[in-house]
């Protein structure tokens, strides 16, 4: 059973990192305020404000600020800042002996999930597909911090993840299976293929979501999974939304899932509010969830967080 990081509590510690490409002072700053407002505590890592064209500093640079979160024993909570590329070029500096020892609740989306399933995999860390700093600011709807909060602090189960009520699941392949959910951004997943940190699929339920390619790009990366194996050893596929992808030569997103992933036979359900889109449902990545197409539900079976 993977590692439950401490459940987050008012007024404990979050540090603040940047892993990827640089986000704008006056965004990180409205974040910080936000958190603050919220009544948390704040630590703002050495190279958060770094930029070099569209990285934000130096891979080792970026690397240390994250261990240097987990070696804190105040911050209870890791959040980036905003994803963008450059977070696997950290990988190989991390030191995943130290994360074992100081478990931590780290959230985030969009090239941040490859980070978050390598720590499931190599330090065997429950860890969260939902917000990062950017989306504390104005105009961030209720739904999407409900989410994140109840998934980061309840210590009941089961429980459910649901979309917004205008947004219902869909069911396309009929099954009910319960295993560990991984996933996340399908274009980082493809990246990492054929490297030491490609996404471990067998007997998982695999979720997955993209933003702005286009369609064709789209089959491109999960005809590229399926070669790779990543289908065959998963045991059921959520798909999210595609934010602004769009159609090519006349096929659109939903047609791609229709033809390429239906006939794959795992079941499957497709609009999981995700990521990009304007509502996120928080997704607890390595516990155990109930995938039921019949009466389309995602059920947590465990809490994700401990005591």
């Amino acid at each position: 059973m993977a590692m439950k990081p401490r459940q987050l509590q008012r007024g404990d510690t979050i540090g603040i990192v940047t892993l990827g490409s640089p986000l704008e002072a006056n965004i990180i700053n409205e974040g910080i305020n936000t958190l603050r407002n919220m009544g948390f505590q704040v630590v703002v890592g050495d190279y958060v404000y770094a930029a070099n064209g569209f990285l934000a500093g130096t891979p080792e640079q970026r690397a240390s600020d994250l261990m240097n979160m987990f070696k804190n024993p105040q911050v209870k909570l890791i959040l980036p800042t905003r994803g963008g590329v450059g977070v696997a070029s950290i990988l190989p500096f991390l030191d995943f002996n130290i994360i074992k020892r100081n478990p931590k609740i780290i959230s985030g989306y969009s090239d941040i999930t490859i980070l978050l399933n390598v720590l499931y995999q190599f330090a065997d860390l429950v860890t969260f597909q939902s917000l990062m700093l950017l989306d504390f600011r104005q105009g961030t709807p209720p739904y999407n911090y409900n989410q994140f909060f109840n998934s980061v602090t309840q210590l009941t189960a089961p429980w459910t993840i649901n979309n917004p009520p205008e947004m219902p699941l869909i069911s396309k392949v009929a099954g009910n299976v319960t295993g560990s959910i991984v996933g996340g951004n399908l274009t980082s997943f493809v990246g990492s293929l054929g490297t030491p940190y490609e996404i471990d699929t067998k007997g998982k339920i695999l979720f997955l979501e993209d933003t702005h390619e286009p369609v064709n790009t789209i089959f491109r990366y999960l005809n590229h999974l399926k070669i790779a194996g990543k289908f065959d050893d998963c045991i059921g596929i959520i798909m999210g939304e595609c934010t602004e992808c769009q159609p090519a030569y006349g096929k659109t997103y939903e047609n791609v899932i229709d033809e390429f992933i239906v006939p794959l036979g795992k079941p499957l359900m497709v609009n999981l509010a995700s990521a990009h889109g304007f509502y996120k449902a928080a997704v607890p990545l390595g516990v155990n969830v109930n995938m039921n197409t019949y009466n389309r539900t995602l059920t947590v079976t465990e809490p994700a967080v401990s005591p």
